[in-house]
């Protein structure tokens, strides 16, 4: 296996050909923080680079496929412009980098995915949900615009009256309704879910290479022009609302409830 250059936040081992992929903030329910955030920016052009990975699973450590973003971080990020100018362009490249990644992922959401958790999932090639997992987008209810994920990438998933249903509301969507909704393809016992996301990468790893690295780049060309329509307007837009009264108001209010 190549070597990965990645954060502790983020795990990497690997079974034969496969890669699992661990996001690695279980007691934060694996809540996106600066070092996952960045660590994820950097992970998909390494696996993409990794000559002898055929195939990727991607989940989270103890209950959480990953819960949404760390509010300390989002507390950060609205009070420094340069941090957020940098955090914003790492989502373009875990947008593009995912997309764009030669390697088939598959995610086993062994709980909650929420917001980039929600996005990762979206971005992801097959998708096996734990049956007591969820996804949520609630970027617009905290008062932000979703630019990496739900938005961008949902409409090609479902229908666009769910997709706007689903990111302006930013309810949950249990694992039996993602997958009659088409975002997800399959709904396993929990104790089943990384066990049978893994058998999926294992057939995907076995296909001739180049068959099954250009099949998935056709399919996702379909993905990549959508967002490369619609992630600069959006990266903008969120920028601009960490400046929404809506969103300082959210952030203290889970701040002083995190102290309290």
């Amino acid at each position: 296996m190549s070597t990965y250059d990645l954060p502790d936040e983020i795990q990497i081992r690997s079974e034969g050909s496969i890669r699992v992929i661990t996001l690695n903030r279980p007691e934060n329910l694996n809540a996106t923080n600066e070092a996952l955030h960045e660590g994820l920016a950097a992970l998909f052009p390494q696996l993409d680079a990794d000559s002898d990975a055929r195939a990727a699973v991607i989940t989270g450590a103890g209950r959480a496929f990953s819960a949404g973003g760390d509010f300390s971080y989002l507390d950060e990020l609205a009070k420094d412009t340069e941090r957020r100018r940098d955090s914003l362009a790492a989502g373009r490249k875990i947008v593009t980098g995912m997309m764009r990644c030669r390697v088939p992922i598959v995610a086993a959401v062994n709980g909650p995915a929420v917001g980039l958790g929600c996005s990762l999932v979206a971005l992801s090639d097959v998708v096996y949900m734990a049956e007591s997992a969820y996804l949520a987008d609630p970027h617009a209810l905290i008062g932000l615009v979703a630019a990496d994920g739900g938005p961008v990438v949902w409409p090609l998933l479902t229908s666009l009256h769910l997709a706007k249903e689903y990111a302006l509301t930013g309810e949950r969507i249990p694992a039996r309704r993602a997958a009659e909704i088409g975002l997800a393809n399959h709904v396993c016992p929990d104790d089943e879910v990384f066990d049978q996301a893994l058998a999926c990468a294992r057939k995907m790893a076995q296909l001739p290479k180049g068959a099954a690295e250009d099949t998935k780049r056709i399919l996702n060309l379909h993905m990549e022009r959508a967002v490369l329509a619609t992630i600069d307007f959006a990266l903008s837009a969120e920028d601009r609302s960490f400046g929404s009264p809506e969103l300082r108001a959210n952030i203290d209010r889970f701040l002083a409830a995190e102290k309290g």
